[in-house]
């Protein structure tokens, strides 16, 4: 493989948005958690809701910052590497994303300052108010970046003029998409449970380190309830987002079940080595027949033989990666189902192997996330835009030179910045909710300006008003 400016660009592409994509995928289903747990606290007063919001609510509203500034230098790339995409693209996908700012953005970032500042400024049922809208600016977020990213995979509603640039010409039909409804479903789901596994992880670092209160036995219950829950509806999104592929998109399907030959029933094979020169896929183990349950409607399942070289995708990367996201949703749904059966059993804050597992585990949502983005995007190459547009086309007249030292960069930045952050963040959430973190004096870390400052605690606390 030649590393020239194309192959450059797509691994910086590919490396911003894989540190970019954990952090939305965390605050999403995190936003939705602090708004559970004010709920909850308004209804029943309970102190134990409200010491779980403040403890979160600062690893939020670092998660967030950390979204947005590695956001804003993967949104320059189209500017850059991929301008001529930009060009022909551009009046399709730049007001989807335009759309995301003026209906997510502003509405997340107006709120937030009410929801980190306002415990002391407004009312308990307006500061309620102000993290749903949060939560809710999330998920609108998340409804136009999908959009987007889901024409790309399935375009619809669009023209080609003379000068090969793409314009719309049915705004619903670019918006909701073939495979958008699969796909938002599919994500938002991954949100929730990428949370749940983080915030199982650290209730049983607490545990494993003797740092059990009833927070910790709650959010261990929140977070087991909502794996176990979540994790069948997930398997099934998943399915119903590969027979929306399987009709759009039969080379992407292919080369992830690894399918070489075109025939009316195919086998599931479990595990194997794609071989792209040999055009066959060695030492696989494989569940003959099985595609009637995967891929209703009988229709003739393509192999890989069926595409021309140049519009197979990658086969080999496609191929682990779905497996590596499929792994991983197994171990959640695991854990989620073992959780539950402790709950039940009264013995999840009791430590034991379930809570050495807990804790590697709590990085399967985002191995499930990432993995997910690489085999839906490399299984679309080799376009930007479906059977339309193709990702040698859409680069940008760079030097892969400067493509490369760029890259060297960011790799550095993002190693020092966000390994910090992730680690900090860390350490907030495994410390325990009576400990008090080292540093200065309470008065001091709550002084205005001061890095902890930044979320004001109501100046009542159920407890006081007892």
């Amino acid at each position: 493989m030649e590393l020239d400016a194309l192959i450059l660009s797509r691994l910086q592409f590919a490396f911003v948005v894989a540190f970019h994509i954990m952090f939305p995928a965390f605050t999403i289903g995190l936003a939705s958690f602090l708004a559970v747990c004010e709920a909850l606290w308004l209804k029943t007063k309970r102190d134990v809701f409200l010491k779980l919001y403040l403890h979160w609510v600062k690893i939020f509203a670092l998660a967030f910052a950390m979204g947005v500034v590695s956001g804003v230098v993967m949104s320059y790339q189209f500017g850059t590497n991929w301008s001529v995409f930009s060009d022909k693209a551009g009046s399709v996908i730049g007001p989807l994303l335009g759309y995301e700012v003026l209906t997510a953005f502003f509405l997340e970032a107006t709120f937030l300052g009410v929801m980190l500042f306002g415990w002391k400024r407004v009312g308990p049922r307006l500061h309620f108010i102000a993290t749903c809208a949060v939560a809710i600016g999330t998920t609108i977020s998340a409804f136009w970046i999908l959009s987007a990213n889901s024409w790309m995979q399935t375009p619809a509603g669009y023209a080609i003029d003379a000068e090969g640039k793409f314009y719309a010409t049915d705004w619903l039909e670019v918006i909701f998409n073939p495979s958008f409804p699969s796909r938002f479903v599919h994500m938002m789901l991954a949100a929730y449970i990428t949370t749940a596994a983080v915030v199982m992880a650290a209730g049983a670092v607490q545990v494993l380190r003797d740092r059990v209160t009833q927070p910790t036995r709650y959010q261990m219950r929140m977070a087991a309830g909502t794996l176990a829950l979540l994790m069948p509806l997930q398997i099934w999104g998943g399915h119903w987002s590969g027979e929306v592929a399987h009709h759009h998109q039969p080379a992407k399907i292919a080369a992830m079940e690894g399918w070489w030959e075109t025939a009316d029933k195919q086998g599931t094979i479990l595990f194997g080595i794609p071989d792209e020169e040999a055009e066959t896929t060695r030492l696989k183990l494989e569940i003959p027949n099985t595609s009637d349950y995967l891929f209703a409607g009988g229709d003739e399942l393509r192999g890989l033989k069926d595409f021309p070289k140049e519009d197979r995708p990658p086969v080999f990367i496609t191929f682990w990666a779905f497996r590596i996201m499929v792994g991983a949703g197994l171990g959640l749904l695991a854990i989620g189902w073992w959780g539950l059966w402790l709950w039940r059993r009264d013995r999840i804050q009791s430590p034991g192997l379930f809570h050495w597992l807990a804790v590697p585990g709590g990085a399967l949502g985002f191995i499930a996330v990432i993995s997910g983005w690489v085999t839906a995007e490399v299984g679309r190459q080799p376009y930007t835009v479906y059977g339309a547009l193709r990702t040698e086309d859409s680069v940008a007249p760079v030097v892969a030179g400067q493509v490369g030292a760029s890259l060297l960069i960011f790799m550095i930045v993002y190693a020092i910045v966000f390994t910090a952050g992730v680690v900090y963040m860390g350490r907030i959430a495994t410390r325990g909710f009576d400990d008090q973190p080292a540093g200065p004096p309470e008065e001091e870390r709550r002084a205005p300006g001061s890095p902890l400052g930044s979320v004001d605690e109501p100046a009542e606390t159920a407890e006081d008003e007892a």
